[in-house]
């Protein structure tokens, strides 16, 4: 049987239509003497009588219909309520062309021959279809495994996922899950509604291989929630895109992926107040540097969304550069500039900036890898300190008129060389700030941004994929985390607040332990953390200690009572300690001369120890 089925099933689509065309041709005369035989209780009725070939005109007038209507274009697997339309209207066509083919012709056809036929019309095919469809599978799958899913959400977007899956060859609903009380018990186009705690009592029981998150529209908080008592179930949780993805109100099953970590750590987002978005951006130009870094990028693209006149696109790295510039010219006609250059050549910068005539500089450019700059104190120095002294001269020379340094948490009270580098950074714009008032110079400082170069996520899902272990640094380091774009959204309405000088402190939420971090995304694998002395679970978490200048946590605040609100409810603003930026300037200018030498290397860490709170100099620290 199968041999004889799967030849028909991969023929062409052209052949399988001719064979139901066929098939309801030889099957109508058949329904039509049908007709005939029960109302007259007699098989041997004549059939249409008076006119010749009777059988066949009624055969022919169905099948021109179900044509007409499309409802041979529908492959057996799309067998669903828009199939049911066509067929009803073509059925009840056919039944108006038997009685109009009786009152045009000499037919004889009783009024209720029509009605009869119309029903065996219907119920032929679409029991046909479904008769077809339940052989195909059956011979066609027989022994292929199919991952039998429970649905988290019996909603219109639930249930399009369970039709959608109930087409597909690879998977299988099995039930839904509802936190709706009343629905608890009902069966919903024949697969059971079980509430959360019911269900996860059911999930070994029925052999559930995977969880299905449909709720499309659910905030942040409530699906990290979800996440989190599915947990204990050890199944791989995926989900559907939210309601501004499915745009064309269909959802495939390539629209199914993994639920994203990011999703889960950041909040929802507050949305942003368009004033401050387009203070410095709209109608200017504007310039960023750094600006195919991952922070960077996004600034890029949240800029571009503002109309700006042009967009100045600062970066030492080739391939980034080309990759932004791709990326922005394909999405947006604002007038992109790609700049290749170091932020530690200020002529350049000044002949950029006056070129361009630039009056809003985001500066993002900086060394971030802590371990890294530990290693060469002197490049991250320079990179960090003494690029933003030379961006911010560029700007001050050429009357700019607002410049935002990207800061980090890792500046307030730093371990590490590059948190200090960038703490001496900040402490120049103040200066700067405090000693002219024609350039407004802004401070932007936050925490981890998710997804980045840096980030903790991509090396973690790298290590899952292979099979663990996941190294952490320590059971109890904590870590701020933002998502990108929120991230860059609040930093160009932070630098649209800006006085001159001021620090502003991006709200980054509760700060998140790195080792929970690591358990939730071995979770949503659908894996078990393999404890310590244990044999049972799929990936170990190991511990490798404190890396050179790392701190177990990050603070975002040196002094925290001169803080206060600000119009926007996620930006504080901060006043810190600050020194004269003629103090300063000679200390930059000596940073700008030194040279890989222990001496040197010594001299700008006991500057370092000096002027930034918190400082003490690491025992890995290196000459390169």
């Amino acid at each position: 049987m199968k041999s004889v089925i799967l030849p028909l099933v991969e023929s062409p689509r052209a052949a399988k239509l001719a064979f139901l065309v066929i098939l309801d041709f030889c099957v109508f005369p058949v329904l039509i003497w049908l007709c005939y035989a029960i109302r007259q209780f007699d098989l041997g009725a004549e059939v249409v009588p008076n006119i010749p070939f009777g059988s066949l005109w009624v055969s022919a007038i169905a099948v021109i219909l179900l044509f007409v209507f499309g409802v041979y274009r529908f492959i057996v697997r799309t067998y669903n309520e828009v199939f049911m339309v066509k067929l009803g209207l073509a059925t009840f066509l056919a039944v108006a062309g038997l009685y109009a083919l009786a009152y045009l012709t000499d037919a004889f056809i009783p009024t209720s021959i029509p009605l009869m036929f119309g029903f065996m019309m219907f119920a032929w095919v679409w029991f046909s279809r479904g008769i077809i469809r339940f052989i195909v599978r059956s011979y066609v799958q027989a022994g292929v495994p199919k991952k039998r899913i429970a649905i988290y959400g019996a909603g219109n977007a639930g249930q399009q996922v369970a039709a959608t899956l109930t087409r597909s060859n690879e998977h299988l609903p099995i039930f839904f899950i509802d936190d709706n009380p009343s629905l608890s018990g009902q069966n919903i186009g024949g697969i059971d509604v079980y509430l959360p705690k019911t269900a996860l009592k059911c999930f070994d029981k029925l052999r559930i291989d995977e969880i299905l998150i449909a709720l499309p529209s659910v905030g942040r908080s409530r699906k990290s929630e979800i996440v989190k008592f599915l947990e204990p179930a050890h199944l791989k949780i995926t989900e559907i895109p939210g309601l501004t993805k499915l745009v064309d109100g269909e959802i495939r099953v390539s629209d199914i992926q993994e639920v994203d970590i990011i999703d889960l750590l950041g909040r929802d987002p507050v949305p942003p107040v368009a004033e401050l978005l387009e203070k410095n951006i709209k109608d200017k130009v504007v310039m960023v540097t750094g600006a195919g870094g991952s922070i960077g990028s996004e600034l890029c693209r949240q800029i571009i969304k503002n109309q700006p006149q042009k967009l100045v696109i600062y970066e030492l790295t080739e391939f980034a550069l080309y990759s932004i510039d791709k990326e922005l010219r394909l999405t947006s006609d604002v007038t992109i500039i790609p700049i290749l250059g170091s932020v530690l050549d200020q002529a350049k910068l000044e002949r950029v900036m006056e070129q361009y005539r630039v009056q809003t500089v985001y500066h993002a450019a900086a060394y971030k890898h802590v371990p890294l700059v530990e290693c060469n104190p002197l490049a991250g120095l320079k990179n960090n300190a003494i690029g933003t002294a030379f961006s911010l001269n560029a700007a001050v020379k050429t009357g700019v008129e607002t410049f935002v340094l990207i800061s980090t948490d890792k500046a307030v009270r730093p371990t590490n060389v590059m948190g200090a580098s960038k703490r001496m950074a900040e402490l120049y714009c103040q200066a700067m700030a405090e000693a002219q008032d024609q350039t407004q110079i802004s401070i932007v400082r936050f925490g981890n941004v998710l997804g980045s170069s840096g980030s903790v996520v991509p090396l973690f899902k790298q290590q899952i994929a292979k099979g663990g272990p996941i190294t952490v640094t320590h059971p109890e380091v904590t870590r701020y985390f933002m998502t990108i774009p929120e991230a860059s959204q609040l930093v160009i309405q932070a630098g649209a607040l800006g006085h001159g000088g001021d620090v502003f402190l991006l709200d980054m939420g509760e700060p998140v332990r790195i080792q929970d971090l690591a358990r939730q995304m071995i979770a949503l694998s659908g894996l078990k953390v393999r404890e310590a002395d244990s044999q049972d679970g799929d990936i170990e978490i190991q511990y490798s200690g404190l890396r050179p200048g790392e701190k177990l946590y990050e603070e975002l605040l040196i002094d925290a009572d001169n803080t206060e609100v600000t119009q926007h409810s996620r930006i504080l603003r901060s006043y810190e300690k600050m020194y004269p930026l003629d103090e300063l300037l000679q200390v930059f200018e000596r940073f700008n001369d030194l040279t890989a030498v222990q001496s040197d290397i010594d001299w700008a860490l006991s500057q370092l120890e000096h002027y930034v709170d918190g400082y003490q100099r690491g025992k890995e620290v290196k000459v390169n």
